[in-house]
C-alpha cells in the first residue's frame, strides 16, 4: 500500500534518476516512505494512535528569563515536504510566560475556522500556527483572546486539547531556514485587568515577514519559565486521518529570549514510548548536535534501545 505522502512526492523520483543517467533537472531529495503500516510490520512493532510527537527536544535554562519580550527559534527543513503530509515542526513546543502555556510553530496542513462567526472547518495547506491555553486549562477561553493578521487567517476556539484559543494563517513554507519569533505588544485593560498581546510572525531566510496573528495574555510583565521544547509531529486531520511518515532532516537553534540566547544547563532529547499508550510514537527519528543546533533526522520506523529513549543533546558552542 502506497502513502498519499509516498504519491505525491514519487515527482521528485524521476528528476533524481535523470540525474543518475547524466540528464539535468535534478530535485531535492524526496520524502518518499512506505506506509507507516509497512513499516512497523517490518520492524515488528505496532502503531499507537495518532499524534506521533517523533521527538521532542529540551532546553534547560540556567533561571527563569524575567521581563520577557520576545522568543526566536530558528529552524532549518532540509527539503520540501509535501501537503499531502500532516508534518507539524514546532520551534515552540511548550513555552510558558506566568505560568500561562502557549505553543506553535508551522504545519502542512493547517485547519479552523474562516472568522470569528464561522464554525465551519477549513482546510488552507501549508501555514504557521499561534495558540495558547486558559490558566487552568478547563475555563473556556473565547475568540476575543484572538486578533487576525489578514483576511486568509483561521482561528479556533475549543477543547478537545484543554482549552484554547489559537491564530493560523496559510503560508507556503518549503526548503530552507526560517525564524519563528514572539513578540511582546500593546498592553490593555480588560474588565479592570491588564493584559497584553504577544505577535506571531515568521521570517525566511531573504527577511521577509509573514505576520501570522496575535494572541492576548493576562497581565502586564511577564517571566519566561526555566526552560523551553521543541517537537516534529506526525498528526491527523478530518482530510488526512492517516498521513504517512515523511523522510526529512529538520534542525533547531538555540532559543533566544530578548533578543540573546539563555545560558543552558543541558539539552535532552525524548522520543515517546510507543507501547506506552498516548502520547506515544512509533520510533523513526534520531536526534544529534550540529554546533549549537539540535538536528532531528526522520525516517524509517524501527525498533529503539530503551536506553536511548531519553539521551542529552552535547552542543558544541561557536562550532
Amino acid at each position: 500500500m502506497l502513502t498519499d505522502c509516498f504519491r505525491r512526492s514519487v515527482r521528485w523520483v524521476i528528476p533524481g534518476l535523470l540525474a543518475l543517467l547524466g540528464v539535468s533537472g535534478a530535485a531535492d531529495e524526496t520524502t518518499v516512505q512506505p506506509a507507516p503500516e509497512e513499516m512497523a510490520k517490518s520492524a515488528g512493532v505496532k502503531l499507537p494512535g495518532l499524534p506521533w510527537h517523533v521527538v521532542n527536544l529540551w532546553w534547560d535554562f540556567e533561571k527563569p528569563v524575567e521581563h520577557f519580550s520576545s522568543l526566536e527559534m530558528e529552524v532549518t527543513i532540509d527539503r520540501d515536504v509535501p501537503a499531502t503530509c500532516n508534518l507539524y515542526i514546532s520551534p515552540c513546543g511548550i513555552a510558558k510566560i506566568n505560568g500561562l502555556q502557549f505553543y506553535g510553530g508551522i504545519q502542512t496542513n493547517i485547519n479552523g475556522w474562516a472568522s470569528k462567526e464561522s464554525r465551519e472547518r477549513v482546510f488552507s495547506g501549508k501555514g504557521a500556527i499561534f495558540s495558547r491555553w486558559s490558566a487552568d486549562k478547563k475555563t473556556p477561553i473565547g475568540l476575543d483572546h484572538v486578533r487576525t493578521s489578514a483576511g486568509d487567517c483561521l482561528v479556533e476556539s475549543a477543547g478537545y486539547e484543554g482549552e484554547f484559543a489559537s491564530v493560523r494563517r496559510p503560508y507556503a513554507w518549503s526548503k530552507g531556514t526560517y525564524r519563528y519569533l514572539i513578540e511582546k505588544g500593546e498592553t490593555e485593560t480588560v474588565d479592570g485587568k491588564e493584559s497584553t498581546w504577544f505577535h506571531c510572525r515568521v521570517k525566511n531566510e531573504a527577511g521577509e515577514v509573514h505576520e501570522v496573528g496575535s494572541l492576548r495574555f493576562e497581565g502586564r510583565d511577564f517571566t519566561f519559565w526555566e526552560r523551553h521544547s521543541a517537537f516534529v509531529e506526525v498528526y491527523s486531520t478530518a482530510k488526512i486521518p492517516r498521513s504517512g511518515i515523511p523522510a526529512v532532516k529538520v534542525s533547531f537553534g538555540r532559543p533566544k529570549i530578548n533578543g540573546e540566547l539563555v545560558p543552558l544547563k543541558q539539552v535532552n532529547a525524548y522520543y515517546p514510548d510507543p507501547a506506552k499508550g498516548a502520547p506515544g510514537s512509533p520510533d523513526c527519528a534520531n536526534v544529534t548536535a550540529d554546533g549549537e543546533r539540535c538536528v532531528v533526522e526522520v525516517g524509517p520506523i524501527f525498533k529503539r534501545e530503551e536506553a536511548r529513549r531519553r539521551h542529552p543533546v552535547e552542543l558544541k558552542k561557536g562550532s
